[in-house]
Order: C-alpha cells, then sequence, then structure tokens
C-alpha cells in the first residue's frame, strides 16, 4: 500500500533543510520566493498534505478540532444539533468530529478516548453514560467539555438542555384541557435523563389532576419507531385503553402514528409528539417544539468561550419549549 510522503520525502526532493520546508509549508515569512516555489512544486508533485493538527500542537498552539459524542446520527435531532454546533464552530475557524455512541455507555467511553487521541481541542458529548468522573482528570490537564441535551453526573461543566419537564408539563395539560383522562405515555429508554425528567412530570400533573395510577398507561423503550409502534399497538389494545398518547420523542411520535393506523379507532386517538420532526406540520402533529440548533449552537458557544477562558463560571443553558398545536392533540376523547 502508498504511503503518503513525510515533510523529509518533500525536503529531499527540494533540495532543502527539514527545517525550510517545514517553514514554507506552514506558511511562515522569510524564505526566499524561489526556495518556497520549489518546496511548494515538490509538496505538490509528491501529493504532500501538511498535517494540521500537529503543526498547531508543535507551534505551542491549540488543536482546532472539536469532537462531538452524539446519541444516535441517524435521528434528525441529533443531526440538528450537530449542525448548530458546526456553524458556531466555522465562525471561529475549528472543524468538527462527530461520532455516535449509539447511547452505549461502553462505545461513548471508547470514542472518547479515541477523540482525545486526535487531540481535540474540546469535546462536546451527549451523555449515554451515567456516571463521567473520569473525564475529570482530561478537565484538570486542560481539556474544554461540554454537554448538551442530559447533564452529565461526576463532573461540574457547562450544560445546554431545554426544559423536559416543562414541556412535558404543558403536553400533558394541553390533553387534559381537552376532555382526557386515559393518557398513555410512551417513552425513550429508561436510564435516559430526558425520558426520566418527562416521564417524571407526567406523573406529577397527571396526579395533580385527579387521575388514579396513570403508571399503567406508562411504556419506555421507545429508541426506535418500530420499538415505539409495537409499544403503542399494546398500549392502545389493552383494557380501558388511552383516548391520547404523549409521545415523548420524535421516534417515539413516528411508532405511535404507525399503530394508530392499524388499531380500530385509531383515527380518534390525540396525540402530541415531544421533538417536531420533518412533515409534522403537514401532517397535522401536535408537537412540543423547541430550536435544536440553537442547542447545538449554544453548546458550541460554550465550548469556544470555555477555551479561551478556563476560569470562568460554569454555565447551564436551559432553552424553553412550546407547545405548537397543529390538530391531532385537539380531538376530544370519544
Amino acid at each position: 500500500m502508498n504511503r503518503r510522503p513525510t515533510l523529509a520525502v518533500v525536503a529531499q526532493a527540494a533540495g532543502v533543510s527539514l527545517k525550510t520546508a517545514s517553514r514554507v509549508l506552514n506558511g511562515e515569512p522569510n524564505v526566499a520566493p524561489a526556495t518556497r516555489e520549489r518546496v511548494q512544486d515538490a509538496a505538490a508533485s509528491l501529493g504532500f498534505r501538511r498535517n494540521a493538527v500537529a503543526a498547531d500542537l508543535a507551534r505551542g498552539g491549540f488543536s482546532r478540532l472539536v469532537g462531538f459524542i452524539t446519541g444516535d446520527l441517524a435521528n434528525e435531532f441529533y443531526s440538528a444539533l450537530a449542525s448548530g454546533i458546526e456553524r458556531e464552530l466555522r465562525e471561529h475557524g475549528l472543524q468538527l468530529l462527530t461520532a455516535s455512541s449509539d447511547e452505549d455507555a461502553e462505545r461513548e467511553s471508547a470514542l472518547t478516548g479515541e477523540l482525545l487521541e486526535r487531540r481535540v481541542g474540546a469535546l462536546i458529548v451527549t451523555p449515554a453514560g451515567a456516571d463521567h468522573s473520569a473525564l475529570r482528570g482530561e478537565i484538570a490537564a486542560g481539556l474544554t467539555v461540554v454537554v448538551v441535551d442530559r447533564p452529565a453526573a461526576g463532573m461540574d461543566v457547562d450544560t445546554v438542555v431545554i426544559d423536559n419537564r416543562g414541556g412535558a408539563r404543558a403536553a400533558t395539560l394541553h390533553l387534559l384541557e381537552h376532555g382526557h383522562r386515559r393518557i398513555g405515555f410512551v417513552g425513550d429508554e429508561p436510564h435516559l435523563w430526558t425520558y426520566q425528567e418527562r416521564s417524571a412530570e407526567f406523573l406529577a400533573v397527571m396526579a395533580e389532576a385527579g387521575v388514579p395510577d396513570a403508571r399503567r398507561w406508562l411504556r419506555h423503550g421507545a429508541h426506535s419507531a418500530a420499538a415505539a409502534r409495537d409499544l403503542a399497538a399494546e398500549l392502545l389494545a389493552g383494557p380501558d385503553a388511552p383516548t391520547a398518547v404523549l409521545a415523548a420523542n420524535n421516534r417515539a411520535t413516528v411508532g405511535t402514528l404507525q399503530a394508530l393506523r392499524d388499531v380500530p379507532g385509531g383515527a380518534d386517538v390525540a396525540v402530541v409528539g415531544f421533538d417536531d420532526f420533518e412533515l409534522a406540520d403537514l401532517l397535522g402533529i401536535t408537537v412540543v417544539a423547541y430550536d435544536a440548533v440553537e442547542m447545538g449552537r449554544r453548546a458550541a458557544e460554550l465550548a469556544v468561550a470555555r477555551s479561551a477562558e478556563p476560569d470562568r463560571p460554569v454555565e447551564l443553558v436551559v432553552l424553553p419549549t412550546t407547545v405548537l398545536a397543529r390538530g391531532s392533540g385537539e380531538r376530544p376523547p370519544r
């Protein structure tokens, strides 16, 4: 297999010292024009590519790479997060490396190690694991860490989340105000902080409304649309089936809609989804919405600020949510 030529090979081909070749390819001044042209021609003919990370670090600078460990890149929510992060970093001349943990704590830990080996200057994480205290040493050594969507246990770092409890409360009240008492809840994996926040608030609001034992309509494990479809179908086929469903993430909403399509009377069941998603407006799906791109942008903004000022106070940013009424959440119980 052919190997990419080294700086030493370029220097030899150009007939200059290693130091001179390095100065030319790093754009440093005070090199004779003829020498500069000779080195550049040799580099181009050999297919040499400069190692920008190594060059930055060798000059005492910092890596321009920022790592982002996301929960699931296939989910449009995380794609929106990555978009917001990348746009903000671009304004500061930084580049984004993105990897997906698939909500697996061990994979997240392995990816963290791999990104650190690539000398990222900062790390933005959507936590999958329950404990991130192992990163304390890296933070003490100067690594910038920001978490987004969920807080991280075991370390005190800049964090960007949405108002999960406020969104779940507003969605549940919305269904109650439209006459529903039997309300199902289809949510993600129970170890996830977002699930815990949303389900806890749902149960609290139902209890405040005098609905006994609302936990019987609670389902979890909807990390994919297919899983959500099966959970919603089971819920709707059971005794005392709910007349409305709060689907607690975008995939849970899609799966719930698929189940309703196949259940007799499913068209009469009210639905509110947590997270907006593509075509939800055209389908008339009422959702708890927020700006995922802005979440990502704020996370990147905090990473840049922390890198520039390591001793600044730790920030918690909580972005608001709002219920967008589009029709599916306003159906009365039948």
